[in-house]
């Protein structure tokens, strides 16, 4: 059912890969409530992925770019201005990475050449678009402005390696840029703590099946689903949430608040 929540809002969604991605999900959900947008991933991202058909479904354009670059991201503000018709409402930071999960390197024997990559591509590169945005006053007053993070920036999951680190940076960026885009420009920023998604990306972390089980039978409400970030990215996304910026909203169907459920109890009592 659709709410037109988004009617005449135009913005940037950054990351959509495949069908199992959120950002892909928020797309299809951003275009049933009346937003439009421009899409864009790194050009190996779009060689891999299928954002050709997302593209098509939704009636938008792509333009490539590189988030780790300024001169990609000013190109693309640039352009995306001026194929949408004006300032932006919304984007979506949907973009994470770890050379060393993918390489199979510990946390404790990390290539810090592989980390420095991981860092830029997923967190520093927040604060490289936002920066762009700033710089060329992009942003409609009470735009909105959405990553996605996880937990384990505030506690430890082994497997999740340096990415813990990342989403850490991430999440400070997204409020200290988030001050000065709300009391400069109206703009919110927030990011938004999903729970453990099957995505391509999350399904490279080691033992994630198990720990997606896992964290089902600690969430009071089950986790998340792509779908359901989807949906929950749009409310802030709309103007039913004018005041709310600078926060790491948990949408983990409560898993971020439980000490331990009775249906893990009972699995180790059996």
């Amino acid at each position: 059912m659709s709410f037109n929540l988004l009617k005449g809002k135009k913005g940037i969604i950054f990351g959509a890969l495949d069908a199992n991605s959120i950002a892909w999900k928020t797309a299809e959900t951003i275009h049933a409530e009346g937003g439009t947008f421009v899409l864009t991933n790194a050009p190996i991202g779009m060689r891999m992925g299928q954002i050709d058909e997302l593209a098509k479904k939704t009636g938008s354009k792509i333009i490539p770019a590189d988030a780790t670059s300024e001169e990609d991201l000013e190109n693309l503000v640039t352009k995306s201005m001026e194929i949408l018709g004006g300032k932006i409402d919304f984007v979506l930071h949907a973009i994470g990475m770890s050379v060393n999960v993918r390489k199979g390197r510990a946390y404790v024997d990390e290539k810090y050449d592989f980390t420095t990559k991981g860092w830029d591509v997923s967190a520093l590169s927040f604060h490289k678009v936002m920066q762009c945005l700033y710089k060329a006053d992009a942003m409609n007053e009470w735009g909105s402005i959405v990553a996605l993070t996880y937990m384990a920036a505030q506690r430890t999951f082994p497997d999740y390696n340096d990415m813990a680190d990342n989403k850490a940076y991430l999440e400070s960026v997204a409020r200290s840029f988030g001050y000065f885009f709300g009391k400069e420009k109206k703009v919110r920023v927030n990011t938004i703590s999903q729970s453990p998604t099957p995505t391509t990306a999350g399904q490279g972390v080691k033992g994630f099946d198990n720990f997606i089980s896992y964290a089902e039978k600690m969430s009071p409400l089950g986790n998340a689903t792509a779908q359901d970030c989807a949906d929950y990215t749009v409310t802030l996304f709309s103007d039913l949430t004018k005041k709310v910026t600078m926060q790491n909203l948990f949408h983990d169907g409560g898993f971020s608040n439980t000490g331990v459920s009775q249906e893990v109890i009972d699995r180790f009592s059996e």
